[in-house]
């Protein structure tokens, strides 16, 4: 049995953001059931960060992680992990409702305001000419370099000494004397502290420790690449959401990535897109742009999980010591890593969350378990 002061369940960005972290205080061991870091939910993500699209403490805790990207620790990257990249939500006349309570919540974030229908063609050409009454530019959204953020953690693990296993799944989880034995493969581990970061697995490692479920809910969300028109350079648009949701398109490199946005609960799997979803978003982004979609390049979908309330669940089990929740954080793992992995450090370290986000209003009851129950 090998010994390890972490075992951290799950590679993709919670799990390695977490991580990275916690080997400046012991020894981590890193487990991943695929062969690859973030292979179903962090590799399938949009890239974006944005504090429009999110209220309360996940905004928050978005805000709070801005400086990492702009700013990254010295060595984390040799490249930039964030480019500009606004947003703009857009709404038609029989939307304006959704239109003005987004304005309201988004009143305190900075480099946002309200476009009409003239700014919002010329910030996006595509537009259909009387289709949108009214928007909400970000201009300070960005996209992401998520592979270049996921690769930071890891070789941050790596250079402090921890160990990071891929294909190797976790099979037993138990609780023996005061310390746990975490079994993975044909290895066993002995640990004060486990770090459930399993995404859509999270409630599954949780029954192997005997937790109680966290009611986590998987959700499809099904994205494809398609041209940009003949003679058309989108690199220069925004990203375009419908106000409520129904769908969104976006620049990526010289095509276009669109998706549906929609959020199909299902069981954790390797899940795949549904041509039906895709036909669907084709069929709306066509109704709001002059866009013609004869040919999609390639699609693909991941698992976004949430609980009840929509918030990260990131704490000490209320019923099991050193066993610690990091999971639910749907569609916003990603921009809010570097805060969420900082309220684990804190919690896990000096059971309190760390003064830094506690001077922005989030505290340790915001995100725990315990709320759930």
């Amino acid at each position: 049995m090998e010994h390890a002061d972490f075992v951290v369940i799950g590679g993709g960005i919670a799990g390695a953001s977490a991580a990275f972290r916690l080997a400046r205080h012991g020894t981590v061991v890193l487990l991943e059931r695929e062969s690859t870091a973030g292979y179903h939910t962090t590799g399938r993500s949009a890239a974006l960060f944005t504090e429009s699209f999110e209220i309360g403490v996940v905004r928050t805790l978005a805000t709070a992680s801005r400086s990492f990207f702009e700013q990254p620790p010295p060595g984390f990257v040799e490249t930039t992990l964030q480019a500009p990249l606004p947003f703009l939500f857009i709404a038609r006349q029989d939307q304006l409702g959704s239109l003005e309570a987004a304005i309201e919540a988004c009143r305190d974030v900075p480099h946002v305001r309200q476009v009409g229908p003239e700014e919002a063609h010329t910030l996006c050409r595509a537009l259909r000419e009387g289709y949108v009454e009214a928007g909400i530019y970000e201009e300070g959204a960005r996209s992401l370099d998520v592979d270049a953020l996921l690769q930071g953690y890891l070789r941050g693990v790596r250079r402090a000494g921890g160990v990071v296993r891929f294909g190797a799944p976790v099979t037993a989880v138990d609780r023996q004397g005061i310390s746990w034995s975490v079994v993975a493969g044909n290895e066993k581990f002995a640990t004060s502290v486990v770090v459930n970061a399993a995404g859509a697995w999270a409630d599954r490692i949780g029954f192997l420790a005997g937790a109680r479920p966290i009611g986590l809910i998987p959700k499809r969300r099904t994205a494809f690449a398609f041209a940009a028109p003949e003679g058309i350079d989108p690199r220069s648009w925004p990203v375009v959401c419908d106000i409520d949701e129904a769908f969104y398109f976006k620049p990526e490199a010289t095509q276009l990535m669109g998706s549906l946005a929609e959020e199909t609960p299902m069981e954790p799997h390797d899940v795949r897109p549904e041509e039906i979803d895709v036909a669907l978003a084709i069929e709306r982004i066509e109704a709001a742009t002059t866009l013609q979609i004869r040919h999609v390049s390639s699609t693909w979908a991941g698992l976004r999980s949430f609980v009840a309330d929509r918030r990260p669940v990131v704490g000490m089990d209320p019923d099991l010591d050193g066993f610690f929740w990091l999971a639910g954080q749907g569609g916003f793992g990603i921009m809010t890593s570097p805060a969420v992995s900082q309220a684990a450090e804190g919690l896990i370290v000096e059971e309190r969350m760390p003064p830094a986000l506690q001077v922005l209003g989030i505290t340790a009851e915001d995100l725990s378990p315990d709320r759930l129950r």
